[in-house]
């Protein structure tokens, strides 16, 4: 039994599935976007989230809610971004921030609006550097078109706030006939992917630790809801969207499949990987499949409509590295499979967490 701020909580009484048992307190890999995270937020969160109007919702555990509101439809996210070092190749935290709400409101089809956002700041933090922060997610937002028009901040003890954590929240306006999601992939259908995989992570952990891999690998970072905008205004049969961040191309497909009841087979060798990342990679021990982006896309996109796809994104500044990765198949359904440039074929699980933790 133990006690948190109210009646006791009998925590034997739970009815979780392992490893969530065998973690008594957090651990790192809880918030990596893998397994762990998934049986936290199934076994944990959403029970005790249950029982509300738009619990539904929620239970899509999608990156961005939609909500029938008022005869409108509005797409409404929220995350945080706990990025280790704030500095990095082509970014910090601040346009990181903006730009990762963007793109998870974008996903569901929503053109984003508005954001808000709230800072922990840790006493000590410079403050000429937290005005760089600012600035840049000011330039970020007008570059992404839209408004930051709320927020928050609160400070923390030195020693106990990593200098800034930033939570954003974005809603944005679904038009009229869009609907995305897990529930229209269907065997079939294309898988593609925006552009090259893999830069985000990598240039964050170039400067984590002293690491250098003798080639200047700079974050992908950026808005997609131009992308995703200029996909749907060219009527293009897009069924699923979603940005690759926290365990990679990897986790998203495992993600999409599951909650599609599909399975996925891509092509090893088709997918974009740079000579630079997948040689930091090889350094360190590491897949590019699970390593984070923020400024990539993943589209699911009917069959007949592959090439057009492709020709539409490869004409938009954010979807010129566009290729098409693979493809939905009705077999092994849950599991996202590769061909290898060798002939055979590997699971591409789920990761139990995130490679390279604290990335976003």
């Amino acid at each position: 039994m133990t006690e948190v701020n109210g009646p006791p909580i009998d925590l034997a009484g739970w009815s979780c599935p392992l490893p969530l048992q065998d973690y008594p307190a957090i651990v790192m890999g809880h918030g990596g976007g893998g397994r762990l995270s998934a049986e936290l937020i199934g076994n944990l969160f959403l029970p005790a989230f249950a029982g509300t109007a738009h619990a539904s919702v929620l239970q899509q555990l999608g990156d961005a809610a939609v909500l029938d509101l008022g005869g409108a439809r509005l797409a409404f996210s929220t995350d945080s971004y706990v990025v280790r070092p704030r500095f990095f190749p082509g970014g910090n935290v601040g346009d990181l921030a903006v730009n990762g709400t963007v793109n998870d409101v974008a996903m569901t089809g929503a053109r984003p609006v508005a954001l808000s956002v709230a800072m922990v700041l840790e006493e000590g933090m410079p403050v000429d550097e937290l005005g760089v922060i600012a600035q840049t997610m000011g330039a970020a937002a007008r570059a992404a078109g839209v408004s930051l028009v709320t927020g928050d901040t609160k400070v923390v003890d030195a020693g106990k706030g990593d200098g800034v954590f930033i939570t954003t929240a974005g809603i944005g306006l679904v038009p009229a006939g869009v609907d995305l999601g897990p529930h229209r992939v269907r065997p079939g259908d294309a898988v593609i992917v925006s552009g090259p995989i893999g830069l985000h992570g990598i240039a964050v952990l170039s400067v984590r630790g002293g690491l250098e891999f003798g080639a200047d690998v700079r974050t992908d970072s950026a808005p997609l809801n131009g992308l995703v905008a200029s996909m749907l205004d060219a009527g293009l049969d897009v069924h699923m969207l979603r940005d690759p961040t926290r365990g990679g191309v990897a986790a998203t497909l495992n993600e999409i499949a599951a909650s599609s009841g599909t399975g996925v087979r891509i092509v090893e060798r088709d997918v974009p990987v740079p000579d630079a990342v997948r040689a930091a990679c090889g350094f360190l021990g590491l897949d590019p499949l699970y390593v984070a982006n923020e400024g990539r896309l993943v589209a699911f996109v009917g069959a007949d409509d592959a090439d057009r796809a492709l020709e539409v994104m490869r004409a938009h500044e954010r979807g010129t590295g566009a290729v098409r990765i693979g493809t939905v198949t009705a077999e092994h359904p849950g599991v996202v499979v590769a061909s290898t440039g060798i002939g055979g074929t590997r699971v591409v699980d789920l990761p139990l967490a995130e490679q390279l933790p604290r990335i976003c």
